[in-house]
């Protein structure tokens, strides 16, 4: 049996996980015709970046690259690890843009997998998260260490996860093994160590907001003492 969802079931399961509110919210929109990708990730991603340095401040790049990297890597993983626990659904990323001009993301004609039918509903997971978030960066044209990089992405997955385990407990289980299993996978195998039930999370690396003007250290910085 295929493990193909039809679109409409995907947009359902998006617009019920975007109720958890913040990162969660991604809308969808069918293609138009001659549609333009003009809002493609890669494209579109220095223009965030920049616009981070302006409001911190500050003019070193790789600050406003690396904060905005980790608000995206949010966006990509909230509604990945919420689709896939509350509907058993994989959503196909491939098709994100941005939404306007500021940081919100749309899913053009959303597509989706059953997780249950997948030879590895781990790897899918990753794939539509993380490995969206690695094609942006190879568009990057500030050198930013890849190990950084990759703690953001977990960073930004266990942020999910607190996130979703705080409006949906009963997920506790199998949110915790997904996220202790993703932390084990691929380029997120050693950026850090899960140290709580929250789940709380120490990266191994920094994420710079620290080194804006007003910045400080985010909970699970390797800095924190």
């Amino acid at each position: 049996m295929t493990a193909e969802v039809p679109p409409e079931q995907v947009a359902e399961a998006l617009r019920d996980v975007a109720r958890l509110g913040g990162f969660f919210a991604l809308d969808t929109v069918a293609p138009a015709p001659f549609h333009e990708r003009g809002g493609a990730l890669r494209d579109g991603f220095a223009d965030r970046a920049r616009a981070v340095n302006d409001r911190f401040g500050t003019a070193e790049t790789r600050v406003g690259v690396s904060v905005a990297h980790l608000g995206l890597a949010a966006r990509l993983w909230s509604p990945v690890l919420a689709c896939a626990l509350v509907h058993g659904i994989v959503p196909t990323m491939s098709g994100v843009e941005w939404s306007g001009d500021g940081t919100d993301l749309r899913l053009v004609g959303p597509r989706g997998r059953l997780a249950a039918r997948l030879p590895s509903p781990l790897e899918a997971v990753l794939a539509e998260a993380d490995g969206v978030l690695r094609e942006v960066e190879r568009g990057l044209t500030v050198k930013v260490a890849p190990g950084l990089l990759a703690g953001n992405s977990a960073s930004a997955l266990v942020g999910s996860a607190a996130q979703l385990l705080r409006t949906r407990p009963a997920l506790r289980g199998p949110l915790t093994r997904l996220t202790r299993e993703l932390l084990d996978t691929g380029r997120l195998r050693g950026t850090g160590r899960i140290t709580g039930p929250g789940p709380t999370f120490r990266r191994n690396s920094c994420c710079l907001y620290y080194r804006a003007p007003g910045g400080g250290k985010c909970g699970d910085c390797c800095l924190t003492p």
